[in-house]
């Protein structure tokens, strides 16, 4: 797995003008290639008379599944472009719609390429990226006299603390990297005299 990817901040739309011709590129991260999909459905209902809706989706924090489609523009000229500026900007589990409003004036296939990937590069910018990180999960559970400080602890040190069950024992779940796990251990067990118990889990992404 990859320790870390990009991917849009938030779904948002931004315009830019070419010799008259209008390109909204719609952004939003999506898990699957369903989501992907869903999401261009619902930009082509949201402009139905538009010229073109020219998409690219990356899935997958490696990358596994790239996909672009040029709905009718010049083959390469469209999402093939927008495909490169995603992955050239590192960006994973997003996807890109760029609406095209035709405005007379033919661009050639230069001016599509940079109209397309220039598009999705300002949309990004003018979005912002956020960066996803792989993290460990694992439960830690003490007893309450010392839950107390060790959630304090967590908090303090700006760990990831996805929940918290009260029951006979405390147990906590949170996440961190692999790379601290040991240290992590041995802070542990000094901080509750050896009572608590770690027990590494899977791994997710979560927020850097």
């Amino acid at each position: 797995m990859q320790d870390e990817y990009r991917t849009v901040a938030h779904p948002g739309v931004h315009e830019t003008e070419v010799n008259r011709s209008r390109f909204l590129c719609a952004l939003a991260p999506a898990a699957t290639e369903q989501e992907a999909q869903d999401f261009l459905a619902a930009v082509r209902k949201e402009h139905p008379d538009a010229s073109h809706h020219c998409w690219a989706y990356v899935i997958g924090a490696d990358a596994s599944v790239q996909r672009a489609g040029d709905d009718g523009e010049p083959g390469g000229t469209a999402g093939v472009p927008m495909l490169q500026m995603l992955l050239r900007r590192d960006m994973r589990y997003v996807v890109a719609v760029v609406t095209r409003y035709y405005g007379g004036v033919k661009l050639g296939a230069g001016g599509l390429i940079r109209a397309y990937g220039g598009a999705v590069g300002e949309a990004l910018d003018a979005l912002g990226t956020r960066t996803r990180r792989r993290f460990r999960l694992a439960t830690v559970t003490v007893d309450h006299q010392r839950a107390g400080r060790v959630q304090n602890d967590l908090h303090t040190s700006g760990r990831a603390v996805l929940d918290v069950h009260y029951g006979e024992q405390v147990t906590i779940d949170i996440g961190l990297p692999d790379a601290e796990v040991p240290a992590f251990r041995a802070w542990l067990a000094d901080a509750t005299a050896g009572t608590a118990r770690f027990e590494p889990g899977g791994e997710a992404y979560g927020d850097a």
